[in-house]
């Protein structure tokens, strides 16, 4: 009797993982326009967890330095999990996502002072250091072809950096160290994507 109980469980498991793995084949790729335009190299790969879920892994590199000796070099690892409105990889979704990387930023003239965080500094001085956080997510996608999809995304949440202070993009004598608490934008994405 024992046995027999196990092998109905057993059965009723495979029958089930193969029931959500019919639902978990999907894959995506992507790349986030917005990032290509700022020379920013990045890509992404989203899984499908479920029939409503997936988890979207971005990643982002900057390192190159501008004219007039600005820097805006960076590498950013971005996980999000997503829950679909309906199905996944088309229409409205919410996500949860988290945050982390480096920076190297400097002489990027300016004058924006924004939600707390006075972005002017970055005109005449260096910072160098880590940054980590984690924010909501709001997005839409639409089915652009069998395999391709448009989508956007925005988010916003919490950012905490700490750094070092340069006084200029070429210079090599730290000032100070400090932190920093961000709150706003934390996601901008128009990503064209391609799903398996």
């Amino acid at each position: 009797m024992c046995v027999k109980i196990k092998a109905v469980l057993f059965s009723f498991i495979l029958l089930s993982a193969a029931e959500t793995g019919l639902y978990a084949q999907k894959v995506a790729v992507k790349t986030n326009l917005v990032y290509d335009a700022a020379a920013t190299v990045n890509a992404g790969v989203e899984f499908g967890l479920a029939p409503r879920w997936t988890l979207d892994i971005s990643g982002n590199y900057n390192g190159w330095t501008l004219s007039g000796d600005r820097k805006w070099k960076h590498w950013l690892v971005q996980p999000e999990a997503r829950w679909w409105f309906c199905d996944k990889f088309a229409g409205h979704f919410i996500g949860v996502h988290a945050l982390g990387g480096q920076c190297n930023v400097g002489n990027l003239k300016n004058n924006v002072k924004f939600l707390g965080t006075d972005f002017s500094k970055l005109s005449d001085r260096r910072y160098q250091g880590w940054f980590a956080g984690a924010g909501v997510a709001y997005g839409h996608a639409w089915i652009l072809g069998k395999h391709w999809n448009l989508e956007a995304e925005i988010g916003a949440g919490w950012i905490h950096t700490r750094y070092d202070v340069y006084p200029c993009t070429v210079c090599g004598t730290k000032l100070s160290s400090g932190s920093h608490n961000y709150f706003g934008p934390t996601k901008a994405a128009i990503n064209l994507v391609f799903v398996f």
